[in-house]
C-alpha cells in the first residue's frame, strides 16, 4: 500500500533497481554541487531563511487540498525556495524536506529516494527559478508581475516534476511512456494550479512585509532579524496544525498508479518510526496527526539550519 497521499513521491517498487541506484548516484553528485555552490553563494544572515522555509514546506506538503477527479495534490515547495534564496539552496533545503519524510514518516521509498530528490527538488527548484527568471527580465521591476512570474514558475515546476517521474517509471517497465506521460501531466497540470496560488500568495506576502528577504535570491543578501524567524517558524507551526485537514483523496502519482494498475508494485517499507505521519502511542486520529507534522516541522527546521551554517561556515 503507498502511504499518506503526497504528490510525486515515488515509493519503493515503483522503479527497477539500476533506475533507482542511478538516482542515488546523480542526487549524491548534485548534493555535492549544491553545497559548495551554496557556500558561495549565501551569506550567515541567510541560514535561519533555509530552516523557514524547510519548516513551511514540510508543514504544507502535510496538507492535501482536492482537486478534479477525485485526486489531491500539495505544495511541493521547489520554486517557492528556488525564487527566495536561489535553486542551489533550494536543493538542500528539499532534501532536507525529503528526507525527513523517507526515513523518519516512511513517506517515498528508501531506494527510489534519490529520483524523488531530484524530481521534487532539483528539476522544480531549477526550473521554477530559470522561468521565474526569465519573466522578471521580460516585465522588469514590477510588484504585481512577480507575483505573475511566481506562479508560472511555480506551476511549470510541478509539471517538470511529473514528466520526469513519467518517464522513469517508463525507464523501469512500469508504465508506457505514450500512457503514463499524459495521465502524470493532466493531473499535475491540475495540482500545479494549487502549487502556484500558494507560491504566489506567499511571495506576496514576503514582498509587502519583507521585500529585502526575496533580494537574497535575485541580487544580493537581506539582513534577517530573529523576530522575522520566529514568526516564519510560527506560520509553520500553524499550519501544521491544521494536517488533519488533508484531503483523503489520492495524489497524483498514486491516482494515476491506481488507474494504470500498477498500485500493488508498492512495496511496504523495511521499518516504521512515524508510519503515515503517526505517533504510535497517541490514539486520537486528529491529534497523532497534529504531534507528528509538528515534530516533523521542527525536525526539518533544525536540520535545514544546521546544515546551513556548516555549509556557510559559521562557528559556534
Amino acid at each position: 500500500m503507498l502511504l499518506s497521499p503526497t504528490p510525486l513521491h515515488i515509493p519503493d517498487g515503483f522503479l527497477a533497481t539500476w533506475v533507482s541506484i542511478l538516482g542515488w548516484v546523480l542526487a549524491v553528485i548534485v548534493i555535492g554541487i549544491a553545497l559548495r555552490q551554496t557556500r558561495q553563494q549565501l551569506g550567515e544572515r541567510q541560514v535561519p531563511i533555509m530552516g523557514v522555509l524547510a519548516a513551511f514546506i514540510f508543514a504544507a506538503q502535510a496538507i492535501n487540498f482536492p482537486v478534479a477527479a477525485g485526486t489531491s495534490g500539495h505544495l511541493l515547495g521547489g520554486a517557492l525556495a528556488a525564487i527566495t534564496l536561489g535553486p542551489w539552496a533550494a536543493t538542500l533545503i528539499m532534501t532536507s524536506v525529503i528526507g525527513v519524510q523517507a526515513f523518519l514518516f516512511q513517506d517515498g521509498g528508501l531506494l527510489a529516494f534519490g529520483w524523488n530528490v531530484l524530481n521534487m527538488g532539483v528539476l522544480t527548484a531549477f526550473s521554477g527559478y530559470l522561468v521565474y527568471r526569465a519573466l522578471r527580465r521580460m516585465t522588469g521591476d514590477n510588484p504585481g508581475a512577480r507575483i505573475a512570474a511566481a506562479f508560472a514558475a511555480a506551476w511549470l515546476s510541478v509539471e517538470i516534476g511529473a514528466i520526469a517521474t513519467a518517464i522513469e517509471l517508463a525507464v523501469s517497465g512500469t508504465s508506457p511512456l505514450a500512457i503514463g506521460l499524459p495521465a502524470m501531466a493532466t493531473v499535475h497540470a491540475l495540482i500545479g494550479l494549487g502549487e502556484g496560488l500558494i507560491t504566489a500568495g506567499a511571495i506576496a506576502l514576503l514582498q509587502a512585509a519583507r521585500p529585502e528577504v526575496l533580494s537574497a535570491g535575485e541580487r544580493a543578501p537581506g539582513r534577517i532579524t530573529s523576530g522575522f524567524v520566529l514568526a516564519g517558524l510560527l506560520i509553520a507551526l500553524v499550519v501544521a496544525a491544521f494536517s488533519p485537514l488533508a484531503s483523503p483523496n489520492p495524489d497524483g502519482l498514486e491516482f494515476v498508479a491506481e488507474q494504470r494498475g500498477f498500485l500493488d508494485r508498492s512495496l511496504e517499507p523495511l521499518y516504521s518510526i512515524l508510519p503515515d505521519y503517526t505517533v504510535p502511542f497517541i490514539q486520537n486520529p486528529a491529534a497523532t496527526t497534529i504531534a507528528a507534522v509538528l515534530l516533523g516541522t521542527l525536525i526539518v527546521f533544525a536540520l535545514a539550519w544546521v546544515m546551513g551554517r556548516r555549509v556557510v561556515g559559521v562557528e559556534g
